[in-house]
């Protein structure tokens, strides 16, 4: 979601602003209607929370299974 914000409504908010830009918000900062700059999400949070979600991922995977226990495991469902 984009947003365009007034500089003295910027200074005077800036926490509050902060907060929803952390939460995946950005801001157009004006100075009389005109834009001055933006205000966007970090790339280093995206890039720390993918790394912490491929982590996570390596974490669950399973260990993999020989040949040998898949055939007793066929053996043991023909019984």
């Amino acid at each position: 979601m984009h947003n365009e914000i007034g500089s003295y409504d910027a200074k005077t908010k800036l926490p509050e602003i902060l907060r929803r830009v952390e939460a995946g918000e950005s801001f157009t900062i004006t100075n009389r209607g005109k834009p001055i700059a933006d205000l966007i999400p970090s790339d280093v949070n995206k890039q720390k929370k993918s790394a912490i979600a491929i982590r996570n991922l390596l974490n669950t995977k399973k260990k993999p299974v020989s040949d040998n226990d898949l055939c007793e495991l066929k053996a043991l469902g023909r019984k």
